[in-house]
């Protein structure tokens, strides 16, 4: 992948931008929905944000919060409070979004630009730190999903590819194969970030319970909800 080393200081002109979807009944984590309820898993995926953002906040850089669908931007500014920046997610489909959030960002000066999802809660700071500091040396990082997908991608302003974005099949397990192809073809140097997990199943869920016992995600909002209901959501 031609990656250089990783040994930066994490620049001031770089930011995370955090994707999440307004908490409505019935719009979030569907095949989670499928297993345990409507209810429940707007819960958890409201405990979810709350926690990644908590993450977020612990790396010390800059950050805004990407809210879909756009409309909802207020609503989100009322739960999470107006202290942060949002802006809301713009384009037909997941991969327009993600463009149109990084064009927005490298337009306003910024040089390093990282996209997360709200679907992993455990994913340590230091993750984040990383491929934020990769980017000194590299032109793009990703993160691999096990479920095949990617749960991160950053690039730096002057390598920046929109076509990574394009004529890709979303929420399928061919995601990052497909994305990874057109980097290395494109000649890119690539920083590939560890492998983590998405939560989007009953399985899911259960895994990230029993391997966050006693870690420091132990004490997280969305482990605590799991304790006091996982008799009745994790049988």
């Amino acid at each position: 992948m031609n990656a250089k080393p990783v040994n930066a200081p994490i620049p001031d002109t770089s930011a995370i931008l955090l994707f999440i979807k307004a908490p409505v009944l019935g719009r979030v984590k569907s095949r989670l929905a499928a297993a345990i309820g409507e209810k429940a898993a707007l819960d958890l995926y409201e405990n979810f944000v709350l926690d990644s953002l908590a993450t977020v906040e612990k790396t010390g850089i800059p950050f805004r919060i990407c809210v879909y669908p756009p409309e909802a931007e207020k609503e989100a500014a009322s739960w999470l409070g107006d202290r942060y920046r949002f802006m809301p997610q713009e384009g037909i489909d997941l991969g327009e979004r993600m463009e149109s959030a990084f064009l927005a960002c490298f337009s306003e000066g910024l040089e390093r630009v990282v996209l997360m999802g709200s679907d992993l809660p455990d994913l340590p700071s230091a993750v984040l730190e990383a491929v934020i500091s990769s980017l000194k040396q590299n032109d793009v990082a990703i993160g691999p999903a096990s479920d095949g997908g990617y749960y991160l991608i950053g690039f730096n302003k002057d390598s920046f590819l929109p076509e990574i974005f394009h004529g890709i099949a979303w929420s399928t397990k061919t995601v990052f194969e497909k994305t990874m192809t057109v980097l290395r073809d494109s000649g890119l140097a690539i920083q590939q970030a560890p492998q983590w997990h998405d939560i989007d199943t009953l399985a899911d869920l259960k895994a990230l319970f029993e391997r966050s016992k006693g870690t420091s995600f132990d004490k997280s909002k969305t482990m605590t909800y799991l304790r006091n209901e996982g008799a009745r959501l994790l049988p």
